[in-house]
């Protein structure tokens, strides 16, 4: 069993300070960049930034879909840790600044299986992942700029 990572970046078009506060917001912007990779979404605890608990399931393919209960820690200014507590995954949002806009950066990491499935996943999981990712980080830009 290894570890499993998948990443995304993208430069948007609103300040870092402005960024991290719109990926903060579970309430709203977070539920508008989802993608249909995403269903029965809901904040059950807060919903801005540290202390947020929130639910989602998440279909990577047709027959993969995980059932994540994140809850949302800011260790340091400008980053975002969601930690599922169904499973190993973690999921880290950084921002910084960059130029006139701001860098996003996501990273997911999990504990993948063993063996021939293992291998697949680590082969392909990432690339789903980061396609996923990808997509909201446009939809975030959007939502920024538009």
């Amino acid at each position: 069993m290894g570890q499993v990572t998948a990443t995304a970046e993208k430069t948007v078009g609103a300040g870092a300070d402005r960024a991290f506060e719109a990926l903060s917001d579970y309430q709203g912007t977070r539920s508008r960049i989802l993608t249909g990779h995403f269903s029965e979404y809901e904040v059950r605890e807060g919903g801005q930034g540290e202390g947020t608990v929130v639910h989602w399931k998440l279909a990577a393919t047709s027959k993969r879909v995980r059932d994540c209960l994140m809850t949302v820690t800011v260790p340091e200014e400008r980053t975002l840790v969601e930690r599922d507590t169904n499973s190993s995954m973690v999921t880290t949002w950084s921002v910084s600044p960059a130029g006139e806009g701001a860098r996003v950066r996501v990273t997911t990491t999990w504990n993948g299986a063993s063996g021939v499935g293992g291998f697949f996943e680590r082969t392909f999981a990432p690339r789903g992942l980061r396609r996923i990712y990808d997509e909201q980080l446009v939809k975030l830009d959007s939502e920024l700029t538009g």
